[in-house]
This record gives C-alpha cells, sequence and structure tokens, in this order.
C-alpha cells in the first residue's frame, strides 16, 4: 500500500523568501532551515517501502523528523528541534491517500532504546521477586503444614504446589515468562514486531541499532512481510546493507546532489563493505 504519494521540501527561494521576512535574530539556529537548502531535493516519490541512505550528517534524522511533524504521525521519543521547526513543516507539502497516515507512527533509536531501559528495570524488579518467590518455596516446601480450618485450604494449595514444582519452575510460573532470559537484539526485534501494525504508515529511523547481522535479516524479513502482505507502508533511513538490501525497495541516495534513486549497490556505504571483505577474502578460505 501507499499512503504517502509524494513529499516536497521548500526550495531554496522558499527560505530565502521566509528567513528575510523575519526580525528573530536572538536564536542561536534556524533548524531545519539551512540544512537542505543547498542540496536541490527533488519532489521524493514513495513505494511501499522507500529508504533514505546516506553518512552521518547527509539529513536522513532530520527529513524523517519533518515529514513526521509535517503528517501529524504519532510520536513518543523527544526529537531535535527549534522554535522555527513548524515555520519550516508549514512550507512543505505532500499528498497522501487512505487512512494510513492517520493510523501511522514514527519510530527512532530512542523508542527502542527506552523500550529496552524498560525491560531492563522490569527485569532487575522481576529477579527481586523471583528471590522472594524462592524464598517463599522453600518456606512451604519444608514447611509442617496442618490444617486446622477451612480457611487454611489458601495455604494448603500453596504447599501442595510447592511440593509438586522445582523452585525454579514454581518461581518461573509465578513470573513473566521468557522477559529476563532475552537478549537485547531479541527484545529490540520483538519491539517492532509489537511496535508496527497493519495497514499505517511508519517512519523508522536506522532501525538497525541494537540487531545483530542476524536479527537484521529477520527485520528485513518481518517488513518485507507487512508491506506486502499487511498493507504497510514504510519509509527507513538506514546504514545496514541488509535493509538496503529489501527486495523492491525504492533507495534515495542523500549524499547525491540532488539526491536520486540509485541501487544499494551503488552506495558509497555498501561499497565500503565490498571492499572491507574483498581484502579478507583469504580469511575465509579454510
Amino acid at each position: 500500500m501507499i499512503y504517502l504519494e509524494r513529499f516536497r521540501l521548500p526550495d531554496q527561494d522558499q527560505e530565502d523568501a521566509f528567513l528575510s521576512g523575519i526580525r528573530r535574530t536572538c536564536y542561536p539556529t534556524r533548524y531545519p532551515f539551512h540544512v537542505f537548502r543547498y542540496r536541490r531535493m527533488p519532489e521524493l516519490e514513495f513505494a511501499p517501502i522507500t529508504i533514505l541512505a546516506g553518512g552521518n550528517g547527509s539529513g536522513k534524522s532530520t527529513l524523517l523528523n519533518v515529514m513526521a511533524e509535517t503528517l501529524g504521525l504519532r510520536r513518543t521519543a523527544v526529537y531535535n528541534r527549534s522554535p522555527f521547526f513548524e515555520d519550516y513543516t508549514a512550507l512543505c507539502r505532500c499528498r497522501v491517500t487512505g487512512d494510513g497516515v492517520e493510523n501511522g507512527r514514527i519510530i527512532t533509536s530512542d523508542d527502542v532504546f527506552d523500550y529496552l531501559l524498560n525491560i531492563r528495570c522490569l527485569n532487575e524488579n522481576l529477579d527481586n521477586q523471583r528471590e522472594q518467590l524462592l524464598a517463599e518455596y522453600r518456606d512451604l516446601r519444608y514447611s509442617q503444614f496442618r490444617l486446622r480450618s477451612l480457611e487454611d485450604y489458601e495455604e494448603l494449595a500453596k504447599h501442595v504446589d510447592a511440593t509438586r514444582r522445582t523452585g525454579s519452575d514454581y518461581a518461573r510460573t509465578h513470573l513473566m515468562e521468557s522477559v529476563p532470559e532475552q537478549s537485547n537484539g531479541e527484545s529490540a526485534l520483538r519491539f517492532f514486531t509489537e511496535a508496527i501494525g497493519e495497514n499505517a504508515l511508519y517512519l523508522l529511523d536506522e532501525p538497525e541499532n541494537s540487531l545483530s547481522a542476524a536479527r537484521q535479516l529477520e527485520l528485513q524479513a518481518f517488513l518485507s512481510d507487512s508491506a506486502r502482505f499487511f498493507g504497510c507502508q514504510f519509509v527507513i533511513s538506514t546504514h545496514s546493507p541488509f535493509l538496503l538490501a529489501i527486495p523492491g525497495a525504492k533507495i534515495y541516495n542523500l549524499d547525491a546532489v540532488p539526491p536520486a534513486v540509485c541501487r544499494w549497490t551503488e552506495l558509497e556505504n555498501v561499497q565500503a563493505y565490498r571492499a572491507f571483505f574483498r581484502q579478507r577474502e583469504k580469511d575465509f578460505t579454510p
């Protein structure tokens, strides 16, 4: 599905016209004005999966944030902005169809890191609860329990439960299963599978962070399936060759002036990977 068809940033003349008409000189920055001023940005046309590629400082994250604010997408993490951000987005133009934009959201690295931090805090709390449950288990299993009245039946049930289980099994059944056992990469991948639904537009800012190569391949397959079978559209900024190689993805090279559509194998970043492994090809021979 395609919910966001086109997006255009203000050109140099529009930026100059706006900036010449303001008197506010007390601000140290007029971001995001000037970021793309001399880049001759074209009107971006989007596919079900569109990738924004480029080196550090190419404006990938800024472009995603500008798009998200212009479209009014949901977001949770804070982002870099200035008092001129709304002035800039007011000059942007876009064409959208359907309700996928209304249901869409932007997901950044900070969203993933916040999720991992919450998991870590939860795990630490679960560890404390586990120790308490193991102590409770020992008390129940080895106590000389006696049934004295009907009010003791609940305690009896706990005692019987403890005698039938190992300590670890007893603690595990009283806690959330598997959460403490997941690595950061597994938890990060789980975050994306939970955060991305159906029939919506998603802007993803470097989703490969915290993911190993194998997990990035899993994410690639998940994103491809979400676009193909579940009505999702993605605009992704990434350095990952695994995500750049998503079949059918439309790639804009933001390092080029003006930015242009290219094949993933033509990107400087991918060529650097290729050269690295070619130079060390003999290391892979038995």
